[in-house]
């Protein structure tokens, strides 16, 4: 039987990656109010975003997307005790996806480098949670 708690680290793993890309966004609205590029005040009503923090913010609501579906997945495998090195397997293999697709959006945000990113989070993925379906029905 697996240590379950090995399911928690691809989920702890993307968490710090959120809390790096508001990090960064921060610190890029911080410069574009300091340069005079934007002011303050377009934030509290999310008016517009600066070009300088345009991708990050893209970046960062993109991590509220697909990844949502993620970590209910980890949480229901965890929790029915349908976690395996499989899942923990493809769970790794979502996150670096994630990771290296923000890398990918952040610098030179070719649709061709990040599409293929996304579609092997989305596989890995939807693997997961056909092993969760097939696991509760035999169970």
């Amino acid at each position: 039987m697996l240590s379950t708690n090995a399911t928690l680290w691809p989920m702890i793993a993307h968490a710090a990656l959120v809390f790096f890309l508001y990090w960064l966004l921060s610190r890029k609205r911080a410069e574009a109010v300091k340069a005079g590029s934007a002011e303050a005040g377009q934030f509290r009503e999310n008016r517009q975003e600066p070009p300088e923090s345009l991708l990050i913010h893209n970046n960062l609501k993109n991590q509220f997307e697909l990844p949502v579906l993620f970590h209910g997945a980890c949480l229901a495998l965890y929790a029915s005790t349908a976690d395996n090195w499989g899942t923990v397997a493809l769970s790794w293999i979502f996150v670096l996806s994630r990771y290296v697709h923000s890398y990918v959006h952040l610098t030179s945000n070719r649709l061709r480098y990040r599409r293929p990113l996304f579609i092997a989070g989305f596989f890995s993925l939807l693997a997961m949670w056909i092993w969760l379906a097939v696991w509760l029905a035999l169970n």
